[in-house]
């Protein structure tokens, strides 16, 4: 079955929560798979780290990447920018961008920050400029959701985010929850449709 790849770093779950909950929203769309992947931390000494996380999603490969029907991908804010550990696992999809394995693939990212304006809309920015490299198709949140005018934690058009506050918390909000369901179906539609639309122009369609 086709599916979503939800790629994401987090160090105190709060990342991680916002990726659960955009993968129940995928899962609305019947016919499309959630696959939540992570990446390792970044270490002077990569050899001593497992192979496999101790807990959580396991670590993501480029298979993981290039089968995907599209992607949700999602990182805590690092002064207004993506942690280092994704952008170190993005840096090594150079093969990918050279057969262009991702091109007219959908994507959509997502952020968690300990202050609420802690460059959560930075951060969402720069996540999508690697992805604008590998030609994906980049969407966001349309106000035509009440949650994003009504939220007074997280969220941004430019995609979902959650206010965790200074003690980092992983409890969303019912509108951060929301956002992420409505954008985790919307990307996952728009992926099924993108793959029929495919299938039709090669003649294999209904």
């Amino acid at each position: 079955m086709p599916y979503i790849l939800i790629l994401y770093y987090s160090r105190t779950g709060a990342t991680e929560a916002l990726a659960k909950q955009l993968a129940r929203g995928v899962h609305r769309v019947a016919g499309m798979e959630a696959r939540l992947r992570t990446v390792p931390p970044v270490s002077p000494d990569t050899g001593s780290l497992p192979e496999i996380p101790d807990a959580g999603a396991p670590y993501a490969t480029l298979d993981d990447l290039r089968e995907c029907s599209g992607l949700l991908l999602g990182s805590p804010t690092r002064f207004g920018n993506m942690a280092a550990p994704l952008k170190y696992f993005l840096d090594g999809t150079s093969g990918l961008w050279a057969n262009g394995d991702l091109i007219d693939k959908p994507a959509a990212v997502f952020t968690s920050t300990a202050s609420l304006h802690g460059g959560q809309e930075s951060t969402l920015l720069s996540m999508m400029l690697p992805l604008m490299h590998h030609g994906m198709i980049l969407i966001g949140q349309p106000y035509s959701e009440p949650a994003l005018t009504r939220t007074r934690t997280g969220g941004t058009p430019y995609g979902v985010s959650h206010w965790a506050g200074e003690d980092a918390g992983a409890t969303l909000s019912d509108d951060e929850t929301t956002l992420c369901h409505r954008l985790g179906e919307r990307l996952a539609r728009l992926a099924l449709t993108l793959s029929h639309s495919g299938d039709t122009a090669h003649g294999t369609g209904a």
